[in-house]
């Protein structure tokens, strides 16, 4: 089985969970006078709706363990800004997930905080020419930025292929 398969299965296992969930709550009582919508078997029919569900909560943790082992275990290796980076799936998840955000917004808070270059007049009444003194590099800030805000794109884009091509490691 591959990751795209285990994923799209614990989708379609939760919501087969919400479905038997309902058919419990709506079955497990009934006033006397009411006719059982099981007949004389509703009790056996809410017994093994419980069975199930149990089950499929078993196999949802298999398949989830399964996609946890193989997103540690699997190495993927991306290019980024000319440089072939490898990292375990696992950590692409988190990069994708938040972590080049994070480090976006530190080199976007690299900026010139509308400080403007001129002349201003001294408290003595000289006129003095004011520069800004920059303690980082433009350049290198913009292309941070850039490679920053186009990883999670590279990321995805990678993770289907690989989601898509690698088996699941299932434990034996």
């Amino acid at each position: 089985m591959k990751i795209i398969e285990g994923l799209k299965q614990t989708k379609d296992l939760a919501k087969k969970l919400d479905d038997l969930r309902r058919k419990i709550n709506l079955n497990c009582v009934r006033m006397d006078y009411e006719t059982p919508m099981y007949g004389d078997n509703q009790s056996t029919q809410v017994r093994e709706w419980i069975q199930a569900y149990g089950d499929i909560v078993k196999k949802t943790l298999e398949l989830r363990l399964a996609i946890q082992k193989t997103n540690l275990t699997v190495n993927v290796t991306i290019e980024l800004d000319g440089v072939q980076v490898t990292k375990s799936i696992a950590a692409w998840i988190h990069r994708r997930k938040d972590l080049a955000k994070l480090e976006k917004m530190c080199w976007d808070a690299l900026s010139d905080r509308n400080l403007k270059e001129g002349s201003i007049r001294l408290t003595n009444g000289e006129m003095r020419d004011v520069k800004i003194v920059r303690h980082y590099d433009p350049v290198q800030r913009d292309n941070k930025v850039s490679l920053f805000d186009s990883e999670p794109s590279l990321i995805d884009a990678k993770l289907e292929i690989v989601n898509a091509v690698t088996d699941l490691i299932l434990e034996e």
